[in-house]
């Protein structure tokens, strides 16, 4: 599994044999089952999370019992609750796997540890972060501005690699609207 993560680093990085093995030495291998969290609401997030294979949501369910789903985290994603982990805070959030997935976590203090002793690594966390970032204020905007047809064309078009590989109904909480609606938009795309 480290493997992976390796490759995942050193596409992206250079490190040195001993920043890996330093690396290597503070992750946590976890394998997760289909339906299995690796945090639920209330819980205080002390992880950096990395998907080396598989597929995890993360999301909140309302007073009514609806899931929204927050983020998806395919191979090669990250995942986590930024704000539990920074804050120290009970989670507002649940994380699981929709699929049988293999991660790694960092604890935060070793990932501070590693950010500080490799100026690369950090160079990457903050491209990382700073891209979340568009992501995010991108989503927000598609949230406000767009029709429920045009929020699905953006999903399809941003996230081609995910259509197929998630239920409806999870794409539909992903982008706001309801799965009856999604599957009007769909059966309408169909006829076009």
């Amino acid at each position: 599994m480290f493997e992976i993560f390796k490759s995942y680093l050193t596409d992206k990085i250079h490190l040195s044999h001993e920043e890996l093995m330093l690396i290597e030495s503070v992750c946590i291998l976890k394998k997760l089952k289909k339906r299995q969290y690796i945090l639920h609401e209330g819980e205080i997030w002390k992880y950096n999370a990395f998907v080396c294979r598989g597929f995890l949501k993360t999301f909140s369910i309302d007073t009514n019992g609806k899931e929204h789903i927050m983020n998806f985290s395919p191979e090669n994603y990250w995942t986590g609750d930024r704000e539990s982990l920074l804050g120290g805070t009970p989670s507002k959030y649940n994380i699981d796997a929709i699929e049988d997935s293999e991660i790694i976590l960092i604890k935060q203090e070793d990932f501070n540890m590693l950010c500080r002793e490799i100026p690369a690594l950090n160079d990457l966390v903050n491209k990382i972060l700073q891209k979340s970032f568009v992501i995010s204020q991108n989503r927000i905007h598609a949230n406000i501005s767009f029709s429920a047809e045009e929020k699905y064309q953006n999903f399809i078009q941003t996230y081609p690699m995910l259509v197929n590989r998630i239920p409806q109904h999870m794409i539909a909480s992903y982008i706001g609207v309801t799965p009856e609606t999604l599957t009007r938009i769909r059966k309408s795309n169909l006829k076009k």
